[in-house]
């Protein structure tokens, strides 16, 4: 399948962004010869919270995290990780 349209010129990006939020990216790009290509290097973007804990709460997270070796943070977003994934939320 051939596009039927031409790609508009944008003054900027949120110009951009509006525009894709609302059409059809099959009518702007051939798809017929896609592939399937990885990116394996792509890290997911984090964003930092701020999360109050009671204190004897967050050092057991510690003592934990450090029984296997993990910093606590890391060990903080396994357990949110396993959480979700047990709820199929994810």
């Amino acid at each position: 399948m051939k596009p039927t349209k031409t790609i508009p010129t944008f003054k900027d990006e949120n110009e951009e962004r509006e525009f894709w939020e609302k059409s059809d990216t099959l009518d702007y790009f051939d798809t017929s010869n896609a592939k399937v290509v990885r990116f394996p290097n792509l890290k997911k973007t984090t964003k930092s919270i701020s999360i109050r804990l009671p204190v004897d709460m967050l050092d057991e997270l510690k003592v934990r995290a450090n029984s296997i070796d993990v910093p606590y943070q890391s060990f903080i977003k396994m357990l949110l990780q396993e959480g979700l994934s047990a709820r199929g939320n994810i």
